[in-house]
């Protein structure tokens, strides 16, 4: 009951911030008899010899890491169910477009008692899979009282995150308890979660779905689609700033600025980390002495200008594929990075900035492969970006030893898939 109180105190102090995003943003509007009530999908009872799981994907990285793990069971024949919430307005759009056909979507219910026991009563898992880590205490301790199994998959955490566990170890212990399986996703991962968890046979260690989840053929139909519509050929030279956050569409812009001139077959395609700046990043093209287009207004009868700005979610992974030289975003300012795996499958020449402590293991491998390269403010990047455009070579070497490292690191879907089914076959995960 106290966490109940916590809960809503935080949320009315929270009140006036959520309706202003919602006003400003037209965020957080949906949802609510999800979140607050439990009112999920009321589904009936598995079939005998089916297992249900219940995927939880904060956003659209979680769910595109669930798209991995359901195509591998899919492929696998196994007899097993899904249904998948989100937190997130992209996210959830995301998994109704990927699954909605096949499977219930929902918004996780927040962590108040009645409604994340509501929820489970409707969905009736026999597991709940918490994609990276999401630990909310009220639905953990509930998931496990209704029998259903409790696992992260892809478990990482955090610094910041890791350091707040430790501190309040003593409360999550009994959350912690309550984790049947943890497959962490590095040997960092799992070190942290065998210190929190305190039970070295309950966390294992897969490798990182992000690398099987990302594309390493450029021809695949997604990229080619999207190619045409904004009218690229083999001439052409991609150079984009995708995940972005301010400054760095700023600064991908005067990049482009500088060189676009010397390098007439250079293209600039920006793809903003959040809908809400869409049209922030607009305003900074307009005011730029360039032409510039829209992803939304895009027809196979439009014409695209040179610089394009893709106001659309869910299609990053596919633009990546169009990129020769690529810089990942979110890493110029606290967020700690973003995916950089998605274009390192495609072969680009990938940079970022130095503040990816979200991705430390995949920056160390990319770096230890001399297959990135940190550039740290807008004259690094210029630097970078010329670089790849006067030689072609060191281009091409940057974007092979990337994807060799994607394809040398693949096989973490088969391992959790397996690991999994291992919760169901022993009391005990050894």
């Amino acid at each position: 009951m106290a966490l109940n109180f916590i809960y809503l105190a935080t949320l009315i102090a929270a009140a006036p911030f959520l309706l202003y995003r919602s006003i400003r943003y037209k965020k957080y509007r949906e949802g609510w008899r999800e979140k607050l009530f439990g009112l999920v999908p009321n589904l009936p009872a598995p079939r005998a010899g089916v297992k249900r799981i219940w995927f939880h994907a904060v956003s659209v990285g979680e769910v595109n890491l669930v798209k991995t793990l359901v195509a591998e069971l899919d492929a696998s024949g196994r007899k097993w169910e899904f249904v998948v919430s989100s937190t997130s307005k992209t996210g959830y759009a995301l998994a109704t477009r990927l699954f909605a056909d096949r499977a219930p979507v929902f918004y996780c219910p927040l962590d108040f008692t009645w409604s994340v026991k509501r929820a489970l009563r409707r969905i009736q898992p026999d597991m709940l899979a918490l994609v990276e880590l999401e630990l909310w205490p009220n639905l953990i301790k509930h998931a496990r009282r209704s029998g259903a199994r409790v696992v992260i998959v892809n478990g990482r955490v955090a610094d910041g995150s890791f350091l707040w566990y430790r501190r309040v170890k003593k409360y999550f212990a009994r959350v912690f308890a309550s984790v049947d399986l943890v497959v962490a996703q590095d040997d960092l991962a799992a070190s942290r979660f065998r210190e929190l968890v305190q039970d070295d046979r309950r966390v294992i260690v897969s490798g990182s779905l992000k690398f099987d989840g990302a594309q390493t053929d450029r021809n695949n139909a997604a990229t080619n689609k999207l190619a045409r519509l904004a009218g690229l050929d083999d001439t052409d030279l991609v150079f984009l700033c995708g995940s972005s956050q301010a400054p760095e569409e700023e600064a991908a812009l005067d990049v482009y600025r500088s060189l676009c001139a010397e390098f007439p077959n250079l293209r600039l395609i920006i793809v903003p980390r959040h809908p809400e700046r869409f049209e922030e990043v607009a305003r900074l093209l307009d005011a730029s002495e360039f032409k510039w287009s829209r992803r939304s207004n895009l027809t196979h009868d439009s014409t695209c200008e040179r610089i394009l700005l893709v106001d659309v979610v869910g299609e990053l992974a596919a633009w990546w594929g169009t990129a020769q030289i690529a810089f990942v975003g979110g890493s110029w300012g606290a967020r700690g990075g973003q995916n950089m795996l998605e274009p390192a499958g495609y072969g680009a020449a990938i940079s970022f900035g130095p503040n990816t402590q979200n991705f430390r293991s995949i920056v160390e491998a990319l770096l230890r492969a001399r297959a990135a390269v940190v550039v740290a403010n807008v004259d690094e990047m210029r630097e970078f970006v010329k670089k790849c455009l006067e030689n072609p070579e060191f281009r091409r070497a940057l974007g092979r030893a990337a994807r060799e490292l994607v394809l040398s690191n693949q096989g973490a879907t088969k391992r959790t898939i397996a690991a999994l089914e291992s919760t169901f076959q022993n009391d005990t995960v050894v």
